[in-house]
């Protein structure tokens, strides 16, 4: 039985079968999928009613020049305002999707069906969509509200170990930032019962999409409230940057316990909910230790997109389930992470 939860007035997310539910939620379109060669090979199913642009898998194809090759497609097929755009896929393909659809001529509508489990949690929800450049995650991007997101917890099955666990990081992150009862629930289930129940799959999907709906709503262009999701981020694009081998939910898992050890310094952090948080990504897989040196993880913070003059927004638990916001220049960021 599918489930409906509103991310924005223009923007919401179904749970249940996509096959099911795409016929009704397309009805009357022309729809230009969008996927990579893995979603191609792996849910040949999903494509198959509609045309499609297939893309390489994996970050490298996050690109403008990418996007420049879509822009030809859909001017090749003649796309027009009346098309609409399905990114169907990780959050590659979701941010690659989104980010053409809402430049071509000015915006069009797209929706998205996310495969990961990184996608359903973050990456397809909320509206940002960007691409890399010159090593610099999201760099290029825009604010623009799918149609629509269909979360089917199915499409995870064919999903690797290593990939499940990296949407975790973004679960953990969720229940940090607003939901205390995600994050006792996390404790008490292994990976195997995340991994094989669909209904606690579902449940926890759910609970982290609540967390950052409320949070969208709220702030949909990330001028206040919206900085609380970069939670542990901007540590880990700096991760992800200077050491490419740590996929994005690694690198969050660092960032995230790095965060509560400098919340704990400063006395915003009690200890129990410090100890807390590493002990939960440890019970995932998670390394939490720092995989380059420190100070080229700071040059790399420096060219962080959120960067405004010599400040950046770092963003601290104070309790399990609660956060703030602190604008820190460059030289208290250093002095924080001594």
């Amino acid at each position: 039985m599918s489930k409906t939860i509103k991310i924005t007035d223009d923007s919401l997310l179904y749970t249940g079968s996509a096959t099911r539910l795409l016929p009704k939620l397309t009805a009357g379109m022309r729809v230009i999928a969008v996927a990579d060669e893995n979603v191609g090979r792996a849910h040949p199913e999903l494509l198959a009613p509609f045309e499609h642009i297939l893309l390489p898998a994996g970050e490298q194809a996050k690109s403008l020049r990418t996007a420049e090759r879509l822009y030809a497609e859909l001017v090749e097929r003649e796309a027009d305002r009346s098309s609409f755009v399905l990114g169907i896929g990780g959050g590659v393909v979701t941010d690659m999707a989104g980010f053409v659809a809402s430049t071509y001529m000015r915006g069009i509508p797209f929706g998205f069906v996310p495969t990961t489990l990184l996608g359903m949690v973050d990456a397809a929800i909320g509206g940002k969509n960007g691409v890399d450049f010159e090593g610099y995650k999201n760099m290029v991007g825009t604010f623009a509200q799918p149609r629509f997101v269909v979360c089917d917890v199915a499409l995870l099955r064919t999903l690797p170990d290593c990939e499940f666990r990296s949407g975790l990081a973004e679960v953990v992150k969720a229940a940090i930032i607003g939901d205390k009862d995600l994050f006792e629930l996390l404790e008490n289930l292994s990976f195997q019962q995340l991994r094989t129940c669909s209904a606690i799959t579902e449940r926890i999907i759910e609970a982290a999409v609540r967390v950052k709906a409320e949070i969208v709503a709220r702030d949909a262009t990330e001028q206040g409230e919206r900085r609380k999701l970069n939670l542990g981020h901007t540590l880990a694009h700096a991760i992800e940057r200077c050491a490419p081998q740590y996929s994005h939910g690694e690198a969050v898992a660092i960032g995230l316990h790095k965060m509560a050890e400098k919340a704990y310094r400063i006395g915003l952090l009690d200890r129990r909910d410090t100890e807390r948080i590493p002990s939960l990504l440890h019970r995932y897989g998670f390394s939490t230790d720092l995989p380059a040196d420190m100070e080229q993880l700071l040059d790399a913070m420096r060219k962080d997109k959120k960067r405004i003059g010599d400040r950046l927004y770092i963003v601290l638990p104070t309790a399990i389930g609660k956060v703030s916001v602190y604008p820190e220049t460059f030289d208290s960021i250093r002095e924080l992470f001594a």
